[in-house]
């Protein structure tokens, strides 16, 4: 009986996976282009998720602050869950519904990025982050499970994942995060040859 039910759940994979093929890489191709842009210019991330989703929201922040595959400069990313000191103090003064609300506020910029991971998408204290990442003149990005939900709606642009488990999103949400790092270093490898180019032109018309 176990293994039949282990094989659902593989099945039940298999199929999400097949549908997210067609319509997650687009989205995941101009976001890591559009992230590549944005940290490249000083610009940084912040991710926020609960449960799984703080545990890839962290996966996240440590592939673009360490590296996904080849090695590459650090950028600037925060999982706004991490700071466990931050974050209990917030919950104990403000309520758990501002815990990311408030780091959002407080390290948050105009044309900064806030990347939110849900698989309801109906968290609170996700919700109250993107009214203040839109406040501060942040894009804000949203990783859910099926739609419609409150946070896609919220966000700027929603990659929302067709699954029918909590399960499954989720593991369709660690995916997508690589395929954001493979996109964002192509992107971030795209520029850095463009700049070497345009240097060695540079060079050669002075000299």
């Amino acid at each position: 009986m176990k293994l039949a039910t282990d094989v659902t759940h593989c099945d039940d994979l298999m199929k999400a996976l097949e549908g997210f093929r067609g319509y997650g890489g687009p989205v995941l191709r101009r976001w890591g282009g559009a992230l590549s842009s944005r940290l490249g210019a000083g610009s940084r991330l912040l991710v926020a998720g609960n449960g799984g989703s703080a545990a890839q929201a962290q996966h996240l922040t440590a592939e673009l602050v360490g590296r996904y595959r080849d090695d590459r400069p650090a950028f600037s990313a925060l999982a706004l869950h991490a700071d466990t000191s931050s974050t209990t103090a917030i919950a104990n003064d403000y309520g758990v519904q501002e815990i990311f609300a408030r780091q959002v506020a407080a390290h948050g910029r105009a044309g900064d990025v806030l990347a939110l991971m849900s698989t309801s998408g109906a968290s609170a204290n996700l919700l109250t982050a993107a009214v203040t990442a839109h406040r501060l003149g942040m894009t804000v990005w949203a990783l859910t499970g099926p739609a419609p939900n409150p946070l896609a709606r919220a966000a700027d642009e929603a990659l929302c994942v067709e699954a029918a488990t909590s399960a499954t999103v989720q593991e369709l949400h660690l995916v997508a995060v690589h395929m954001l790092c493979e996109s964002f270093d192509e992107a971030v490898e795209r520029r850095t040859e463009s700049d070497r180019r345009n240097w060695s032109l540079f060079a050669e018309e002075d000299a």
